[in-house]
């Protein structure tokens, strides 16, 4: 592992489809499963209004805010219907389906196994 490096923990821990929160290193952090295990990480919020981006519907790569449905590309942080975007972090799974992030800022969001 990199020194930037940061375990989560299993993937497990959260159901397909779906995002959790966490903290890690003092930041909290959005981490999504999608329905084929593909794993992204952006922060928690949504830059709008501070809508819960975690508990927002997630598409295969996207995810939108529950507050005002403004859509996100979780690869990119690229906001799909608002001027808005977001902080995606990079993040991958290990052999053993450990998630580890990285704190700082990814170009893209991309997962895979270590």
């Amino acid at each position: 592992m990199m020194e930037a490096d940061h375990l989560i923990g299993p993937l497990t821990q959260i159901p397909p489809g779906e995002g959790r929160v966490f903290e890690v290193a003092g930041t909290k952090v959005a981490v999504f499963r999608t329905w084929s295990d593909a794993v992204f990480a952006t922060q928690p919020e949504c830059p709008h209004r501070q809508g819960p981006l975690a508990d927002g519907l997630m598409g295969d790569a996207s995810v939108v805010c529950p507050l005002h449905e403004r859509q996100y590309d979780l690869r990119t942080g690229a906001g799909l219907n608002t001027e808005c975007s977001i902080t995606t972090y990079p993040v991958r799974l290990l052999a053993d389906g450990t998630m580890v992030v990285q704190l700082a800022p990814a170009l893209a969001g991309a997962v895979g196994t270590a």
